[in-house]
């Protein structure tokens, strides 16, 4: 058998595991709003809904726990975490700081390839925004800031991004749901690409900044006025 054969047999994406998928449902779910906030999780109702057993479901939750998602309440058990402003806010300044840096370097940095990822992950978010799709939306913007970060080399920054992925999603959704915002927000996303893309830093740091503090606004009033 030829080296080509044996490297024909590598499994490059191996299949999802069925945690990894009801952890992914619920993780969805949870961001698009099916479960609202201070929704009690019941696991019984959970196992008949997205057909597994009871031990997946443990999992799936302990996960979403730590993702900020979920939080256990003593004796009423997991419910669907609240955000308020104030960790809101905390969330957009790590934001701000983290992505501002991450998209100045990579400004600095970026070949034809790195362009070439990033519009291709543009054209997705305009197509999945012109159909008013925020799951489709969210999973753009994921991979248009996973391809900055790690063409910045900010790993351990993108690592900080992911754990706190699952809320931030949360608080996109919300602001889309706002006027105009499916349109506004990949407009500003625009602006960081184009001074990515004629390398300038200091530009692509401050739309990115600008774009996060955009965001945070809208938050904030839609937060406040829940509460």
């Amino acid at each position: 058998m030829t080296a080509e054969n044996l490297a024909a047999l590598r499994i490059e994406t191996p299949p999802a595991t069925l945690r990894e998928i009801a952890l992914d449902r619920m993780r969805r779910a949870i961001i698009g709003g099916l479960f609202e906030p201070g929704q009690r999780l019941v696991e019984r109702t959970l196992c008949d809904q997205l057909g597994v057993s009871r031990s997946v479901i443990r999992e799936v939750i302990r996960h979403l726990e730590a993702e900020g998602l979920v939080e256990m309440l003593a004796k009423q058990g997991p419910i669907v975490a609240r955000l308020g402003w104030d960790d809101a806010r905390q969330i957009y300044d790590i934001r701000a700081a983290l992505e501002s840096t991450a998209v100045s370097d990579c400004a600095r940095i970026a070949d034809e390839t790195v362009k070439a990822k990033l519009r291709k992950a543009l054209d997705e978010l305009d197509r999945n925004s012109r159909h008013n799709s925020p799951p489709g939306i969210l999973d753009a913007t994921t991979d248009f800031y996973q391809t900055i970060f790690e063409a910045g080399g900010h790993n351990i920054a993108w690592d900080i991004v992911s754990r706190l992925n699952g809320r931030i999603s949360r608080l996109r959704v919300m602001t889309l749901s706002t006027e105009n915002r499916t349109t506004s927000g990949p407009a500003q996303i625009r602006r960081i690409f184009a001074a990515i893309e004629r390398n300038d830093p200091e530009a692509a740091a401050e739309a990115c900044r600008a774009h996060v503090a955009a965001a945070a606004k809208i938050a904030e009033a839609l937060l406040n006025k829940a509460e």
